[in-house]
């Protein structure tokens, strides 16, 4: 009975050591990715690029750069994170609204 418990607990531990190596796996090519992402930011304003070309692709970039920081390094992705998930980008949502609206205010 204990080489049962035993050989499930060892089949358990592989399985936990294989999710944990396929996490720090996608975390290490997310961070090359930010890496990456940060280097084309730098040289796209080195190069003296036009600015309306440059200030999409700057936001496109750091839009996706906060995506991986939040799903991978913050482990948003993982199960029991649905809520906050959900609270943050209501949040996000929210203030979105609030900055369009007084911008509106504003300029009209």
């Amino acid at each position: 009975m204990s080489e049962r418990t035993e050989n499930v607990s060892r089949h358990k531990l592989n399985v936990r050591k294989d999710e944990n190596k396929e996490e720090m796996v996608q975390q290490v090519i997310t961070f090359a990715l930010m890496i990456l992402f940060t280097l084309i930011a730098f040289s796209m304003v080195i190069l003296d690029i036009s600015s309306y070309f440059i200030k999409p692709i700057l936001l496109l970039l750091a839009g996706v750069q906060v995506a991986f920081q939040l799903f991978y390094f913050m482990h948003m992705k993982n199960k029991g994170h649905f809520m906050p998930t959900v609270i943050m980008f209501g949040g996000m949502t929210i203030a979105l609204a609030t900055i369009i609206t007084f911008t509106t205010i504003i300029w009209w």
